[in-house]
């Protein structure tokens, strides 16, 4: 029915929820892993701006104690 009020019947509409690329993805899943030993699934659990201050908390962190704050 949305197709059809927006005069796209049956064709697939841009829009919706866009998500960045599964290399990013990767890359913070692992770096959340392995600073604080955490699942896959406990990661991926979390709700995106969750996980991305928890990857910043963590790079927070890491220059405190190397002493590049």
């Amino acid at each position: 029915m949305q197709g059809a009020l927006r005069g796209r019947s049956d064709r697939w509409s841009p829009g919706g929820i866009l998500t960045y690329g599964a290399d990013r993805l990767y890359e913070e899943i692992g770096y959340v892993a392995y600073h604080f030993h955490w699942s896959l699934e406990e990661i991926l659990d979390m709700e995106h701006p969750v996980r991305r201050r928890f990857v910043e908390e963590i790079a927070r962190i890491n220059r405190r104690i190397s002493g590049e704050v």
